[in-house]
């Protein structure tokens, strides 16, 4: 069983029922250790040392957030520009994040047509994490595709944001439990798959 560190960040949680939706799905699990950035750190003095300790600890590290400016909400820029020190995270001596999983679970007001070369965004969900992708790859972590909830501001019926959730939970769970084809899944544009029947399962 491996152990997953969901790192969160939301500065307006209590308003954001697919975020909700999501931390709650997902708390309860065994191995997985939910973390909130903007509640453990309201003056956003990061404990730097904490934090990678934190990392050391676990086999994978979920970004969960909101995709604010095609980018993360500022304590969790602010977590990455502290916490992945060069000779820790990275460099000739920084291998603490070697091997371990990279994944962000992030939602979206656009939806998917709005995140196309003709779209209104004029860029894909993946060509925007990029720097995401190129950070993992600096630190020597396997990158995942992330998990993504589009289209969040037409606003989401009940039954879908609790859709979304248990999707949520049943990849957490299928990651912790080391069951999913990595190799096919990093061929898709999204982790949200219905591991099921999808054939990505070992």
């Amino acid at each position: 069983m491996k152990k997953i560190l969901i790192i969160f960040a939301h500065p307006a949680i209590a308003r954001s029922m697919i975020n909700s939706a999501m931390r709650d799905a997902v708390t309860d699990l065994e191995a997985v250790t939910f973390h909130d950035l903007y509640a453990s750190y309201p003056d956003f003095l990061i404990d730097v040392t904490y934090e990678q300790q934190l990392c050391e600890a676990h086999d994978i590290i979920i970004f969960q957030h909101p995709f604010y400016w095609y980018s993360t909400p500022a304590i969790m820029k602010e977590w990455m520009d502290l916490v992945l020190e060069h000779g820790w995270a990275y460099g000739k001596h920084g291998h603490a994040l070697e091997g371990k999983v990279f994944l962000q679970a992030l939602t979206a007001g656009g939806d998917d047509a709005a995140y196309q070369r003709h779209g209104s965004n004029t860029f894909t969900i993946n060509e925007l994490t990029s720097p995401y992708r190129a950070t993992a790859n600096l630190c020597r972590m396997e990158w995942l595709p992330p998990f993504a909830i589009l289209g969040i501001h037409r606003g989401l019926p009940e039954k879908t944001i609790r859709d979304h959730a248990r999707l949520y939970r049943n990849t957490v769970i299928a990651l912790r439990d080391d069951t999913l084809d990595i190799s096919a899944i990093q061929q898709q544009p999204y982790l949200n798959i219905d591991l099921s029947t999808s054939g990505k399962i070992n």
